[in-house]
């Protein structure tokens, strides 16, 4: 009896949900997330977006790059992702 629950229980997640070929698409907010970490781990300075915080604690607010004219200009806010960024993305 122990050996026919015991082969039950390790055979369970096969009768589950079907298995795809396919990985799942990503979601844009998920890739919107994942492309402003990596432009934001990417910046080489202390303050690349409002948000972020100097040494001192205190927030970068209009000394970060995002805020500057001009030279760098990190992703900090969904905003900044555009639909074809997007669609790179995916391609890759």
């Amino acid at each position: 009896m122990r050996a026919l629950l015991l082969l039950t229980l390790l055979t369970a997640p096969a009768w589950g949900a079907p298995q795809t070929s396919h990985p799942a698409k990503e979601s844009d907010k998920i890739i919107t997330d994942r492309l402003i970490r990596e432009s934001i781990a990417a910046y080489p300075g202390n303050c690349p977006c409002p948000y972020s915080q100097m040494r001192n604690g205190r927030r970068c607010g209009k000394r970060s790059a995002w805020s500057r004219p001009g030279g760098k200009a990190p992703l900090c806010y969904p905003e900044d992702v555009k639909a074809r960024k997007i669609a790179a993305e995916r391609q890759r």
